[in-house]
């Protein structure tokens, strides 16, 4: 057998619930990995099990630098190696082998090895059509010069009937579109029982999308850039058990480099396999089928609203009277001029990607493990209908917690309510069960809101007096407003605020993220750090974030939570450590977190607390007390106000996204993906225009300071303008 690699790994298996050593043999031309209980039963050919490596995907813990998996045949194997070096040898040798076996599918299949005439020959015949389509895009090209008078005709006609049958509808059709119509960009909700209507997401390919584009010339090029074409195939077959050992990782044998052989058809097997029933081929792992209805949108339904014209953005704040009186003009009562709709209420639990599977593993065959996943263009399909500035949003959903850090009269008691509020922060961001990824900010862009503390809520007072001076002109002295601005593009780095004028406090972070692909997850760390500023007592808290990750990205994605967080106030000497802890394979419960609060100088904590950062968490106190410290379960989300869409900005959130969120509730993927490469192909213009005269990006709201962001005009700064 031709192998380019041997030596011992231990594989994880379920029956002994532990590691457990095996010799590995991993052979190049037949694209196997076997594995065998030691080395002598090896040289006896005495196979314990084998994986299949055509169409496997390798994934990486980025917490852990010794274990990695291989995922196909809908099955999933953990291995550990010795050490950092040790895995990377491997896992350099096993993406030699996948990557071979994929692009040589057809060889496996057929034994034909194609030569450079062969290739000569399809690159010919590639030409003769390409010349083919020129001619008829040209002859296209015509009649649609002739049509689109007729079109535009078309066009002003039902733009006249429209005005016409708006004018003439009486009161009560009105009420009863206000019933159907969703309340932020109106799409209509269909009943349950509407046919499904699947739409799949096309690979994106290098040809120009402007059919003029092609035509600039009457002949073919007379040279084609021509590069491998990866298609990802990976098998379906039932599962089937897989196997165990026992012993202790030890050395591995050197690498030799294969001579370059036909593939072997017969020593492949159809699956993966283990020699014993008895034996499981992996951890327990959370796949699951989506059981969520899909609904559909009646393709006759109401269409997009045409994009605004672009217009200047030079203003530092909106207008606050003009958006509060163009609320009162639309229709919306006085007690009610902002939409606190969450346009994730309706999203469906539960969803896969099965449906889409064929692009991500399009998508995973184009990238590598521990690639930056910054300038990657991921599919629309994934997306979450928000953006990320509107996500960061979600840390004061419990705009209380947040207050009530200022109330305490303590320093040790405001350490804890900071704890509080930053472990009760993350659970809301995460509405849903199924991981999706929010929008990335457009350089510019800005996303404004504000709470009402629950008290003010329930008896909000007649005279409500507004912060003028705040970043959020139209919310009242006593509410929880929130600025956020995407101040850099690359990096990406989002920078944030948010204030309670009544009770004094502040907040300031900045977070840029950087992603990780790690085979079946995929990693972001947020690098950044935050800052709680209680006025009246002259204390900063200093905090971090933790990183998140997107798991079983093939399947039904979730998010979970990792990595160790600090929180710090020099002035008190009061601090924290908090830890996220990722889901071990082996056993263990998803979306742990711990803590610990520590008095000053002394590293022997007062208050232990453990439990799941979207669920219970419990308190152990010095005195061997404990309490439930919190119980998102039963905390009430307090759900933010925005302006409406027509009061909006051009440049904010919502608005500037509305095309893709309408389409994607829609189900219209590629409109969606449309409305997307608009916006980032105007963020891309704009840019190129700036280079050209030698402009830089002025940010609106926020400024660099050192490696921070910090909001132009916060509460601290406006409060000693008073006082001189």
């Amino acid at each position: 057998m031709a192998s380019i690699m041997e030596g011992p790994l231990s594989k994880w298996t379920n029956v002994m619930k532990g590691w457990q050593y095996r010799w590995f043999v991993l052979d190049y031309n037949a694209g196997l990995l076997s594995y065998y209980t030691s080395k002598d039963k090896m040289m006896r050919g005495s196979r314990r099990g084998c994986v299949r490596l055509r169409g496997a995907v390798i994934g990486i813990d980025d917490e852990d630098d010794s274990t990695f998996t291989i995922t196909v045949d809908q099955k999933t194997f953990h291995f550990q190696a010795r050490d950092a070096d040790e895995r990377e040898k491997w896992i350099h040798a096993l993406e030699g082998t996948i990557l071979r076996h994929t692009l040589q599918l057809r060889e496996a299949e057929t034994g034909f090895v194609p030569s450079v005439q062969d290739f000569d020959k399809k690159l010919a015949e590639a030409d003769a059509y390409l010349q083919i389509l020129i001619d008829q895009l040209k002859v296209g090209l015509n009649q649609e010069t002739h049509v689109h008078p007729y079109h535009r005709s078309c066009m002003c006609l039902m733009s006249q009937l429209r005005h016409v049958v708006v004018a003439d509808c009486d009161v009560g059709f009105s009420l009863f579109v206000q019933s159907t119509i969703n309340p932020v960009d109106g799409i209509y909700q269909p009943p349950l029982d509407s046919p499904v209507v699947n739409t799949t997401m096309p690979t994106q390919t290098t040809l120009p999308t402007d059919a003029s584009q092609v035509c600039k010339s009457d002949q073919r090029p007379s040279t084609l850039p021509v590069g491998p074409v990866v298609t990802v195939m990976g098998s379906l077959q039932t599962p089937t058990p897989n196997s165990t050992g026992s012993g202790a990782s030890g050395p591995s044998s050197g690498v030799a480099s294969p001579a370059h052989m036909p593939l072997p058809l017969h020593s492949v097997p159809d699956f993966s396999y283990s020699s014993s029933e008895d034996e499981f081929y992996d951890a327990d792992e959370f796949y699951q089928t989506s059981t969520s209805p899909k609904h559909c949108i009646d393709p006759s339904g109401p269409a997009a609203a045409p994009p605004r014209t672009n217009e200047q953005t030079a203003l530092k704040r909106p207008d606050t009277t003009e958006s509060l009186n163009s609320s009162m003009s639309n229709g919306t009562t006085e007690a009610d001029p902002f939409d606190s709709h969450d346009d994730r209420d309706d999203d469906g639990e539960g969803e896969s990607v099965e449906e889409h599977k064929s692009v991500i593993m399009h998508l995973l065959s184009q990238v590598r493990l521990g690639m930056d996943l910054t300038k990657v263009v991921l599919p629309t399909f994934i997306l979450e209908r928000r953006s990320l500035l509107e996500m960061y949003a979600d840390f004061f959903a419990h705009p209380d917690l947040f207050v009530s850090i200022a109330e305490q009269p303590e320093p040790r008691e405001r350490m804890v309510h900071v704890v509080k509020w930053y472990m009760s922060a993350f659970h809301a961001g995460r509405k849903g069960s199924v991981a999706k990824k929010p929008y990335n900010p457009i350089l510019g862009e800005v996303f404004y809101c504000h709470w009402d503390l629950p008290s003010e809520a329930e008896e909000p007072s007649p005279h409500t007096e507004t912060v003028s001076e705040g970043p959020v002109p139209w919310s009242s002295t006593n509410s929880v407003c929130f600025v956020a601005e995407q101040v850099s593009h690359h990096p990406p780095i989002s920078a944030f605020y948010a204030e309670c004028l009544n009770k004094k406090i502040q907040f300031n972070a900045h977070i840029w993220t950087k992603s990780k692909f790690l085979g079946m997850s995929i990693g972001v760390h947020n690098i950044g750090q935050g800052c709680v500023s209680c006025l009246e007592h002259d204390e900063h808290y200093i905090l971090t974030f933790p990183n998140g990750y997107g798991r079983s990205i093939l399947t039904v994605p979730w998010v979970e939570l990792g990595g160790e967080c600090n929180i710090s106030c020099s002035k008190s000497g009061y601090s924290a450590n908090i830890v996220f802890h990722t889901k071990p394979f082996y056993g263990g419960k998803k979306h742990r977190i711990t803590a610990e609060i520590f008095p000053p100088n002394d590293k022997k904590s007062f208050c232990s607390i453990e439990g799941e950062w979207n669920g219970v968490m419990y308190a152990k106190w010095a005195t061997g007390e404990n309490t439930v410290f919190i119980d998102t379960k039963r905390l009430g989300i307090v759900k933010k106000k925005v302006r409406k869409l027509e009061d909006q900005l051009e440049y904010e959130s919502r608005r500037l996204w509305r095309d893709v969120t309408l389409n994607l509730k829609l189900k219209d993927i590629d409109e969606a993906t449309d409305a997307k490469h608009r916006l980032e192909e105007k963020q891309r213009a704009e840019a190129r225009e700036r280079k050209e005269n030698e402009q830089q990006w002025e940010t609106r709201l926020f400024h660099e300071d050192g490696e921070c962001w910090v909001y132009d005009e916060p509460l601290l700064k406006r409060l000693a303008s008073q006082r001189q």
